[in-house]
């Protein structure tokens, strides 16, 4: 995997010298944020897929590096990320996280789209992930560690940068939007969950539901990247909402968030530069 990651950004650099700062992924219904960036090179995922980068299959997941400005800080933007239940092992949907660290970036900034388990979070609510439960899904560093990358037991005890939580919790207050907190916990999906699976990870401390991120921020911490996540409620998890899930409502979400999400993502994107100021 380390000489993929090489080749990939060997072949990256054959397009660009572009260094970036944060590391921003969008998650479902979240992709049209890319238009905010102002564009210095796009690399589709198929053009480094002969190095064994994987390329996205899910529903609104274009599947291309976005290099550019955000206001004034460098960021590259995976505009669709890859997950478990496409048929990726961890090591791979954790790929694009090294590839982006190999090429600079200090800050991944991580969005998703979830079910809400916490009846206190509407549909449409964005929510700052405080911590997450990872015991569903494999961990990425299972097998050798190599020490350039991180020490072989990574603390998850500050999983999510206390500065950078602080930080979009400011843009949010400032943009007068209002920002929930909470725990969020991955399953591999492709399968929506049941209402028993609901109720038995509500009793377990989780908040929202989804079907990513959890392995991208604690391959993200091993590499010593700091992290935050903003997450969107979606829909409601099942059990809790009487209608039928389905990827149509999260994408509808998605359209309907996208005025907070974007005013949001800007305005802490640029207080990330002043943060490192």
């Amino acid at each position: 995997m380390k000489k993929n990651i090489r080749d990939c950004v060997a072949a990256i650099r054959e397009k660009t010298d572009f260094v970036p700062r944060v590391a921003l992924t969008l998650g479902s219904g979240l992709g049209q944020y890319a238009a905010q960036v102002r564009v210095v090179c796009e690399i589709p995922y198929q053009e480094l897929a002969p190095y064994g980068f994987p390329v996205s299959t899910a529903p609104g997941h274009e599947g291309r590096f976005i290099f550019g400005y955000v206001g004034e800080t460098p960021v590259v933007c995976m505009k669709g990320r890859v997950h478990l239940y496409e048929g990726y092992d961890t090591e791979q949907v954790v790929m694009p996280v090294r590839v982006m660290r190999a090429l600079g970036a200090e800050i991944l900034f991580l969005s998703n789209a979830s079910g809400g388990i916490n009846p206190a979070y509407p549909v449409g609510s964005l929510v700052l992930l405080s911590d997450h439960i990872s015991s569903f899904v494999r961990n990425p560093l299972i097998g050798p560690n190599d020490p350039e990358d991180g020490v072989r037991f990574p603390d998850m005890s500050c999983a999510y940068d206390g500065q950078l939580r602080a930080l979009v919790k400011e843009a949010a207050k400032a943009c007068g939007i209002d920002l929930y907190e909470g725990v969020y916990v991955q399953l591999t999906g492709p399968s929506f969950e049941s209402p028993a699976e609901i109720r038995m990870l509500g009793r377990l401390g989780a908040d929202m539901v989804g079907m990513s991120t959890v392995v991208e921020v604690i391959a993200a911490r091993h590499l010593g990247m700091r992290v935050a996540c903003v997450s969107l409620i979606s829909n409601l998890a099942a059990g809790i909402s009487e209608n039928p899930l389905t990827s149509e409502e999260v994408e509808e979400a998605g359209r309907e968030a996208e005025p907070r999400f974007s005013a949001l993502v800007t305005r802490a994107i640029s207080m990330m530069r002043s943060d490192a100021e």
